[in-house]
């Protein structure tokens, strides 16, 4: 069954590969320990309040960016979940974009706030990826992590409930998660995705300074990802 599942949504040749998105400046930790942690297992006490700015704290003897948490309107929000308990859950897993067309938004929204950032992408294997994680797997239908411009006009409210296990993947059926693979907007791990060789097919960064050897014969520049 997990094979038929990680089959199906990752059959199109636009989604056979997830891409992770972060700072320049976390790619010497994420090489050396060859690992994505959440926030969450870096420091349990990143998650204790709302992040209104980005944190930079020492992991591994490496520097390690989390970002801040968007502010989003209370509008948004299910009745049933505060903000610190979503943004809790948030931190404690690993974030994909299961298109390349998804990553390209983010990395246009970053760009545009943080000219003066470094920004790196990191392609991975999308079957083999979610076959090994498969039990720590999350996917959702709407950008978890965004706050709507018109708040009101949400068809939907943030809630934990948004975040579908794999395994219920075409069970559940509601409005708020993914029915079908071309509504998957986003694929979360739990905890960590270590191992990270394995599945790196190729690293987008303008610098290469900041990788190890073993993966710079993966690299390639950020316009390279944009062409």
């Amino acid at each position: 069954m997990n094979d038929f599942i990680v089959n199906k949504i990752t059959k199109s040749s636009m989604r056979k590969s997830l891409f992770h998105f972060t700072r320049a400046r976390n790619l010497p930790s994420i090489s050396h320990i060859d690992a994505l942690y959440s926030c969450n297992q870096v420091n349990p006490q990143l998650s204790d309040a709302r992040r209104e700015v980005r944190r930079d704290i020492q992991f591994h003897g490496h520097l390690f960016v989390a970002n801040a948490h968007l502010k989003i309107a209370d509008q948004v929000m299910a009745s049933d979940t505060t903000h610190l308990e979503f943004h809790q859950y948030v931190d404690k897993h690993v974030f994909f974009w299961p298109t390349q067309r998804d990553c390209k938004k983010m990395l246009e929204i970053y760009s545009k706030r943080e000219p003066n950032e470094d920004f790196a992408i990191l392609q991975l294997d999308a079957q083999s990826l979610m076959t090994d994680f498969y039990d720590s797997i999350k996917l959702t239908k709407y950008d978890s992590g965004s706050s709507p411009r018109y708040p009101t006009r949400t068809s939907y409210r943030k809630s934990l409930g948004m975040f579908l296990p794999i395994n219920q993947f075409e069970v559940v059926h509601r409005n708020d998660v993914p029915t079908k693979p071309s509504e998957i907007r986003e694929v979360l791990v739990e905890g960590k995705v270590t191992n990270l060789s394995r599945y790196l097919q190729t690293v987008y960064c303008d610098n290469r300074s900041v990788m190890n050897d073993n993966w710079k014969e993966h690299a390639q520049t950020i316009q390279g990802f944009l062409m």
